[in-house]
């Protein structure tokens, strides 16, 4: 690091350090300033292994100063942090609005409405942590509802019931109550009998070209007008499945001149030809729409807010409809803007990454390149960074960006301080060494916790560097946890300088593995797989065990296989 970079470090790492002293009343965390340090200054990550050295300095002066030194130097230094971080003490603590009008109920009640589908893409992770995060705050409830009463256009996956629930609990919630719509297709009929009972839907057989011409029009359908009692035979024919799909309809009256002809006589229920694919729902031909079976569970379930997509307005608006004929009061409503998550090339869309899975493009839901929860699940990042993320992004109607760099960021801080140090050298050119160097090698497994203890790496008779860190002729490098080594005579001759080699004369701190020693390791990354080799003990890690590959980034050991390792890349 030289001597530029090294002020660059310093000056960045106080502003932190104070940050986080004056904020907390208390002694800065080297832990706590090197998430936001890294996550601000990507040029910082490549000096990953001397950074720390430097922070731990800094940290230290920080903290032999006075409370109102602090203060004073931080306002010298960074006077617009200082002034953002007062102002956010002296407003709510909760990055989420209150809802509306929650004194007018006993108890807020709210509703997860996913389709099956198939499993969650990252967008879906925004309802269940907004939704939990209210619970938490409200002492409240809320359900995890499949709106699953589409068989053939939104066709349910029968894994995704379960894939769901499992990223509902990996994001940090559990559902208080969870239904299946599917199996609630009496409830919906009994509620269609009855709204057909005081006039409020009828039976339309005309073709949907024929309607839609009428509904533009302004003009009613000539079916309106039907007697009760044949309303009411021809849609329990609808329901003993003697019609064909297309054949007849019910619709919601409404007001046939209404300003927004979305809202005109809509669709209740359709028949539909293609078997659920749940057994228990398999012999059901007559299907509730969304906005039937949504409206009539929010009565039945006691919701009292729902939040769902600015998209979907309309949703509530054709609702509205049949709770009036009901004499029903509609839930609290908030509408939001959609949530695009940047870093990825594949669209974020369940249908999409269904697709690409069934061409071969993308190995599964879990694919490291797939904008999928189970994706970053499998990469280690743990369910507490996205929903923290999400939760931020608040409830505008605006659409929102979500940069993957906050969710890593957040993940950093949560799992930096626990997460022992490893070596990983990609595409490693072999160099030999010279001069009588140890025979071991006994880094630190985590720089900032000598309690921890070291790593004990086999030397042997050459080291593989990355090709970037490969020394010119004459120049020294430091093998972290090794030694001081000068390149002559092509070998990397031991020279037995002390660290002040480092720490006073500018030698880089460079990572690497024993050749013979080191087991390969494949990295499995959102770019694409990265092959390298690892320092011997990464063959033991327990699957599943979280590591930081000094100066790759962190990453979750997947499994051991007989030719290799696998490690799944989480973030820098």
């Amino acid at each position: 690091m030289d001597d530029e970079l090294r002020s660059r470090v310093e000056r960045e790492a106080e502003k932190h350090a104070l940050l986080n002293a004056v904020k907390h009343e208390s002694e800065a965390n080297v832990g706590a300033v090197m998430g936001p340090l890294m996550g601000e200054n990507p040029a910082f990550r490549e000096h990953a292994d001397q950074v720390p050295g430097v922070v731990g300095g800094v940290v230290a002066d920080v903290n032999g100063r006075s409370a109102e030194e602090r203060r004073e130097r931080l306002e010298e230094l960074a006077p617009d942090a200082l002034a953002e971080m007062e102002a956010d003490a002296e407003t709510d603590d909760h990055v989420l609005s209150d809802l509306p009008n929650v004194e007018a109920y006993d108890q807020v009640r709210m509703r997860c409405a996913p389709n099956p589908n198939g499993p969650w893409h990252l967008g879906h992770a925004r309802m269940p942590a907004v939704i939990g995060t209210y619970k938490d705050r409200y002492d409240g409830w809320f359900c995890v509802r499949f709106d699953d009463t589409d068989p053939e256009t939104k066709r349910p996956d029968l894994d995704a019931y379960d894939a769901i629930l499992e990223d509902l609990s990996y994001l940090g919630f559990e559902t208080d109550e969870t239904l299946r719509a599917s199996d609630r297709l009496e409830t919906y009929y009994d509620y269609a009998r009855e709204l057909i009972d005081l006039g409020g839907a009828y039976t339309c057989s005309c073709s949907g070209e024929e309607f839609s011409e009428l509904k533009n029009a302004g003009e009613p359908c000539p079916h309106r007008d039907k007697p009760v009692e044949t309303v009411r035979e021809e849609f329990e024919a609808m329901v003993d499945g003697e019609y064909e799909s297309g054949e007849m309809v019910l619709r919601v009256k409404t007001d046939i001149e209404h300003k927004n002809p979305a809202l005109r006589d809509w669709v209740a229920f359709r028949m539909i030809d293609t078997p659920h694919p749940r057994e228990t729902a398999a012999d059901y031909r007559c299907w509730p729409m969304l906005d039937f079976q949504s409206g009539v569970d929010d009565h039945l379930l006691e919701i009292t807010h729902i939040i769902r997509g600015i998209d979907l307005q309309d949703s509530a608006k054709r609702q509205r409809f049949v709770y009036d004929y009901f004499g029903w009061e509609y839930p609290e409503v908030l509408h939001w803007g959609h949530v695009q998550v940047d870093a990825y090339d594949v669209k974020m869309s369940t249908s999409r990454i269904g697709e690409l899975i069934a061409a071969g493009d993308l190995d599964g839901w879990d694919d490291p390149r797939a904008p999928t929860i189970s994706s970053v699940r499998r990469r280690g990042i743990r369910g507490e960074a996205i929903t923290e993320a999400m939760v931020g992004l608040g409830t505008s109607t605006s659409d929102v960006d979500l940069a993957m760099s906050t969710v890593y960021a957040n993940n950093r801080d949560l799992i930096d301080e626990e997460t022992d140090r490893r070596f990983f050298v990609r595409d490693g050119v072999e160099l030999p060494l010279a001069g009588s160097p140890p025979d071991e090698a006994n880094p630190p497994l985590h720089p900032n916790d000598e309690e921890r203890g070291v790593r004990e790496i086999p030397v042997g008779q050459a080291v593989l560097l990355e090709e970037e860190d490969l020394p010119t002729r004459e120049e020294r490098i430091w093998l972290k946890g090794l030694g001081c080594f000068r390149y002559t005579r092509d070998a990397l001759q031991y020279t037995g300088d002390d660290i002040d080699a480092v720490r006073e004369e500018g030698v880089d701190v460079i990572h690497w593995v024993p050749a013979d020693e080191s087991v390969p390791l494949r990295l499995r990354t959102p770019e694409g797989d990265v092959e390298g080799r690892a320092e011997p003990g990464v063959a033991t890690l327990e699957a599943d065990s979280v590591v930081q590959f000094e100066r790759v980034g962190f990453a979750r050991i997947d499994r051991h296989d007989e030719a290799e390792t696998v490690a799944y890349y989480a973030h820098p």
